[in-house]
């Protein structure tokens, strides 16, 4: 078959982009020609992506203060857009994330091809993308005035972003599939009366032998250092671990607005000889340096769609602790392959990574189990199959509309 991925970015900085690259590359191993469609957003600040990050198609796309306009309508993607499905003439197009960057003016162009809308975040229900009020708090209503009264928009970006919501939702029976990376998404969108929504859960590469565990407890967080992730929670945990365990040792690896603050919150907790910030690590370094470690955390505040990182973990043969909210509660088994715990909850953090600190046979148990659900429930090549299955349904059937 013919397929044509899109997504937003082409960057592999985020979970989104890299698991774009990888289903091409595995849909390419599988004898498909399989193709990626993203804008140049963001390309100028990513410095020493790998060869196999390049997206066959390129469009027009910004991080700049004019991204809203982008976001409402991208001109430049429609016309690429439409060029590319009139030389590739793809059996069906595969959409990942389209609302920042290549907008909904690219839908009417998938009415003439069976096309799928794979759902990763929150985006299609909330203009910010997280649900996530800025007090911290979950968002319970519908997008709209409340965007702006809230404070979760300026006025700026408020009007050109409830156009682009209204775009949205007249031209989303261009889909003729939706499908939702867990279901805790999905819940979101049947919440908002888009459905039917079909799940299938993201699947990470299937790796190799597990690493033993380090001499010396390690935990790693691994994800943007931004409020909402909850990497605070973490530090002030790891702070009274260190009272327990004190040779503990945590990395902390990512970017984002909050690393100047982390950064000085670890010397305000005294901690500078135990926590290591190196920054944004790649894939490959950060499976390197992350391969001996006894536990991966969680912290985040706000309800995962997914939780790409717990997975990856998980399929390293890494017990995980993370916040009992979104998909993450659909990936961790409670006391079998980690643990859960109340989001925000700094009490609840450092008394389980205590106990599993304290424990490294409990360390290694988790591990293991982790590694075998993986395996199962959460391998690329699962993932893959099941998308080939809703690929081969809607061409043969290519008329069928969000049939299940």
């Amino acid at each position: 078959m013919r397929i044509l991925l899109l997504n937003d970015y082409g960057v592999p900085t985020g979970g989104a982009e890299i698991l774009s690259f990888a289903l091409r590359d595995e849909l390419r191993k599988r004898g498909h020609d399989a193709r990626l469609m993203t804008t140049t957003a963001g390309e100028l600040g990513a410095k020493g992506c790998e060869k196999e990050y390049e997206a066959d198609y390129r469009c027009l796309g910004t991080t700049s203060r004019y991204r809203t306009l982008l976001q409402m309508a991208n001109v430049w993607a429609y016309r690429a857009l439409q060029q590319v499905l009139r030389e590739f003439r793809p059996d069906v197009v595969h959409v990942r994330m389209f609302l920042t960057q290549l907008s909904p003016l690219i839908l009417p162009l998938l009415r003439s091809v069976p096309s799928v809308y794979h759902v990763v975040w929150y985006r299609p229900v909330c203009p910010v993308g997280t649900k996530l009020l800025p007090n911290g708090q979950p968002c319970r209503v519908s997008p709209g005035v409340p965007c702006y009264q809230n404070r979760c928009l300026p006025f700026r970006d408020w009007m050109p972003l409830m156009i682009q919501m209204s775009l949205w939702r007249r031209w989303r029976g261009a889909f003729a599939r939706i499908i939702a990376n867990s279901e805790a998404t999905k819940a979101a969108l049947v919440a908002e009366g888009i459905e039917p929504v079909q799940v299938i859960l993201n699947g990470v590469p299937v790796q190799g032998q597990k690493a033993a565990l380090a001499r010396e407890p390690t935990i790693v967080y691994a994800g943007r250092l931004t409020r909402e992730k909850g990497v605070d929670v973490l530090l002030r945990a790891f702070g009274s671990v260190r009272n327990k365990v004190p040779n503990a040792k945590l990395m902390i690896a990512g970017s984002g607005q909050e690393q100047r603050a982390l950064r000085t919150l670890v010397q305000d907790l005294g901690l500078e000889e135990a926590v290591s910030m190196p920054g944004h690590l790649n894939r490959k370094e950060l499976e390197e340096r992350s391969k001996a470690a006894w536990v991966q955390v969680v912290p985040s505040r706000w309800a995962e769609p997914f939780g790409l990182v717990a997975a990856e973990a998980m399929m390293q043969g890494r017990a995980v602790i993370a916040s009992a909210t979104g998909g993450l509660q659909e990936i961790v088994e409670h006391g079998r392959t980690g643990f859960l715990i109340p989001p925000d909850n700094t009490e609840a953090l450092a008394e389980m990574l205590s106990f599993l600190l304290l424990d490294r046979s409990l360390a290694e148990t988790m591990g293991e189990a982790a590694r075998n659900v993986a395996q199962i429930r959460l391998s690329l090549p699962r993932q893959v199959d099941e998308f080939v299955g809703v690929y081969e349904q809607l061409v043969a059937r290519p008329s069928m509309v969000a049939a299940l």
